[in-house]
């Protein structure tokens, strides 16, 4: 699968760009704040009907503008799939696959596989599990629309059952016959999620590793490790236990919306804590790294790999060894961004591969070099 055109328009920073990609390494360089980003963001609309860094549609739209439009058109086992998604302030996105419109977005997740790594993603070792979570759901999510849906459903029904316990306080009753049937609806989609997550773990974890020692030379140990409330007993049997607690604290203290991912280094030390800059970036890349091998695994053609000022925090060594790596057939079209453009025709020539160069300055696309 490849990406062979993008139009962005009113799109950030960008008014009305059009962009022919090639089929391998596609860079775009220029100074900070030149839009560089964007232009990854749009493709990430594409894959998956939401910005990567910004979580509000409308401030996607340029200023002083009323709209959004991002275009691309996917080719894909010998087929083309023209793909937009649109916005008009104050109405409904809007998302089409050859001009046909989505009843459900979540029904276009999965259909064109993306991976980026970004600066942002540091939050997934610095933030908290929400985001670790997040992380999990988002791949299984885009090879399995079941476990998207079975997702949904959980959280439309810990949203129900946090309601009644709240209205305890407000009307001073509590409808322990309505906990009850929330209780099992939410143990038979939470138990599902439980299974899946614990098995994608288990198939994650090879692939993590080889990408660490690949990029690192086998330097220090790291480890990967699964959590979830539910390793401690029965969900069933943890609910009830815990009815006193979630009445006082007015939401359900367990389940699997509190499962998370430890990150560890050298003997079981916290990532966080004890891992240096250089080493979480590795750390980092190699789980996006290993999303992609799951990913291309599951859909049998290879997903977008988008890298966002890749080059931050990894020493020459590392990052040769990292183009070396994902300019390999194994790993499809990419898609870089960089503000030394020198640097990155010196990368590509050392290794002897292609790359199609676009420059950007203030929302402006320069044409390819």
């Amino acid at each position: 699968m490849w990406l062979k055109y993008l139009n962005v328009l009113n799109f950030k920073n960008y008014a009305d760009s059009r962009l022919e990609f090639s089929p391998h390494a596609n860079a775009f360089t220029g100074p900070n704040g030149a839009g560089k980003t964007n232009l990854l963001d749009a493709i990430h609309y594409l894959s998956l009907c939401k910005s990567y860094f910004n979580p509000i549609d409308s401030q996607q739209i340029k200023n002083g503008e009323d709209w959004f439009m991002v275009q691309g058109d996917f080719e894909k086992q010998d087929s083309s799939y023209l793909i937009s998604c649109s916005l008009k302030r104050n109405q409904k996105k809007q998302l089409k696959n050859n001009k046909k419109e989505y009843d459900r977005l979540a029904d276009h997740i999965g259909r064109f596989p993306l991976v980026m790594i970004s600066p942002n993603d540091s939050v997934l070792i610095m933030g908290g599990s929400e985001e670790r979570r997040k992380f999990v759901d988002n791949v299984i999510s885009q090879t399995e629309p079941l476990y998207l849906d079975q997702l949904i459903t959980y959280n439309r029904i810990l949203l129900q059952r946090n309601t009644v316990l709240k209205n305890v306080r407000q009307h001073g009753v509590f409808d322990q016959g309505l906990i009850d049937v929330l209780n099992i609806q939410l143990v038979e989609v939470g138990q599902s999620i439980y299974a899946r997550r614990t098995q994608f773990v288990e198939e994650f974890l090879s692939e993590f590793r080889y990408f660490y020692q690949f990029l690192t030379q086998g330097a220090e140990q790291v480890r990967l490790v699964y959590e979830s409330p539910l390793q401690a007993g029965d969900f069933q049997e943890l609910l009830v236990q815990n009815i006193d607690r979630d009445r006082a604290l007015e939401r359900t203290t367990v389940g699997i919306h509190k499962d998370d991912l430890l990150f560890t280094i050298h003997d079981q030390l916290p990532l966080k804590k004890f891992g240096s800059q250089g080493q979480q970036k590795s750390f980092l890349v190699a789980l996006k790294l290993a999303q992609y091998t799951f990913l291309k695994n599951k859909k049998q053609f290879n997903p977008l790999l988008l890298l966002d000022d890749i080059f931050d925090k990894l020493d020459d060594q590392r990052t040769k060894r990292l183009m070396e790596l994902v300019s390999e057939d194994a790993f499809g079209q990419l898609f870089i961004t960089d503000t030394n453009r020198p640097r990155l025709e010196k990368i590509f020539s050392e290794i002897g591969q292609p790359i199609r160069i676009f420059e950007i300055e203030r929302g402006q696309v320069y044409g390819e070099v």
